[in-house]
């Protein structure tokens, strides 16, 4: 069997590894264009170019994410297969952390859910809101598409504890009560940016906590690029000392997808 490589075509971002027969990921690397099939293309390239391998060591190519849709035929002339985001979101999720059940997430341009486990693979759900968003809320409201992490929080978000003089029997008094709901006119734009990603990372933390309820698991691997962001990071883990749920994100979190795509054809 030679090499494998799994492609995760997004909207803003084309993702590709290579794995041997092993299952060992040889090389994995990202190719940002407008234009989906140029990525990919670009993408292939780029990863024969860094591991001095030849077309014909390639056994198989593997497309997934939204824009393998716009790949027509073989890639170079390769077996190609195009297989479902949640598939290979959930075999990659897995994959990673050598569990046999969890809910897996990816924060991408939007977010999306499923449960990975011995019956297979359900989609669960997912929300429109993710990098997709602060990208696109910070190009317009300060002109950058750079994610900023740094600002102050308290400029721009309610805590529970500044509304209400009561205990809440759940929640703790730093838990988040509004996001963006206090904007303090000395707000800089270093605190909305901030709160921008506090207020979608929550939202995807708290999804995340539903949908593990959903399942009756109390863990959740997160993938996607967006999920790599170090305040990111710090902000699910807050979401997840608050309903007890352990988040999970691997070191090649922003790869999860492409790899699960690779292992597909090596499940076949």
């Amino acid at each position: 069997m030679g090499i494998v490589l799994g492609i995760d075509i997004g909207s803003s971002a084309t993702k590709i590894v290579a794995m041997d027969e092993s299952k060992t990921i040889l090389n994995s690397l990202k190719v940002s264009a407008s234009d989906p099939v140029t990525a990919m293309y670009g993408a292939v390239g780029k990863i024969l170019c860094e591991e001095r391998m030849q077309i014909a060591d390639v056994e198989a190519v593997m497309l997934t994410g939204m824009g393998a849709s716009y790949v027509e035929g073989d890639v170079y002339g390769l077996p190609t297969t195009k297989v479902t985001e949640f598939a290979a979101l959930g075999t990659g999720g897995l994959y990673l952390t050598g569990l046999e059940e969890t809910v897996v997430g990816s924060i991408g341009t939007g977010t999306v859910f499923v449960h990975a486990g011995p019956d297979g693979i359900q989609h669960i759900g997912g929300s429109a809101v993710g990098g997709g968003t602060l990208v696109g809320l910070s190009s317009r409201l300060f002109g950058i598409r750079d994610v900023a992490e740094q600002g102050n929080l308290k400029n721009v978000d309610w805590g529970i504890a500044e509304l209400s003089r009561d205990q809440m029997e759940t929640l703790p008094d730093y838990a988040t009560s509004s996001n963006l709901g206090k904007m303090k006119s000395t707000a800089t734009n270093e605190d909305v940016a901030l709160g921008l990603m506090n207020m979608i990372f929550q939202t995807a933390g708290t999804l995340a906590v539903f949908a593990c309820r959903n399942v009756n698991l109390k863990r959740a691997v997160i993938g996607g690029s967006t999920a790599t962001l170090n305040q990111g990071r710090i902000m699910l883990g807050q979401v997840g000392e608050l309903y007890d749920i352990n988040f999970i994100i691997p070191k090649e979190a922003a790869f999860m997808t492409a790899i699960g795509a690779a292992l597909l054809f090596q499940a076949k």
